[in-house]
């Protein structure tokens, strides 16, 4: 099948909930959480559909000169394949085009493929919130400058 990258809407909700409570049993959103997000005019959410069922979702928020990538979430069968790649440089390019200058983020201290996949897409790590999952885990804050902005 393809995979098909459009805005995530609300009818993409149930989907992305359940998916989200799979992949971060822990630490997932609520549903009103996803209904808040959607709803903000600051926000820009994407989906991937592969055959009419969601795979993957990817947010982005602005705010002012600044961006945040909300949440990447893949579903496990589906990792691999360059769905968040795909995501991540449209929700960028939509930040740098729109002025952000720099675009944050925090991940797991433990997931190496992801620290990997955002240090490939411009990201360092400037900071470490330690314990800061449920779990006891660390968080690794990465920023991106746009890149005609320097850092």
């Amino acid at each position: 099948m393809t995979i098909i990258c459009e805005p995530l809407n609300w009818w993409d909700l149930p989907a992305a909930h359940e998916l989200e409570r799979q992949l971060f049993p822990n630490d997932a959103w609520t549903a009103e959480q996803f209904w808040s997000e959607l709803a903000q005019p600051s926000r820009t959410y994407l989906a991937a559909h592969d055959g009419g069922i969601l795979v993957a979702y990817a947010g982005l928020s602005r705010v002012g000169s600044d961006a945040d990538i909300q949440t990447v979430a893949v579903a496990p069968d589906q990792q691999g394949r360059g769905i968040a790649r795909t995501m991540l440089e449209r929700l960028l390019a939509e930040a740098d085009s729109s002025g952000v200058t720099h675009t944050f983020l925090e991940v797991r201290a433990d997931n190496e493929p992801a620290r990997h996949l955002y240090a490939r897409l411009g990201f360092e790590e400037i900071s470490r919130r330690a314990r800061y999952y449920a779990d006891g885990s660390d968080a690794v804050i990465m920023r991106r400058a746009r890149p005609e902005a320097g850092s």
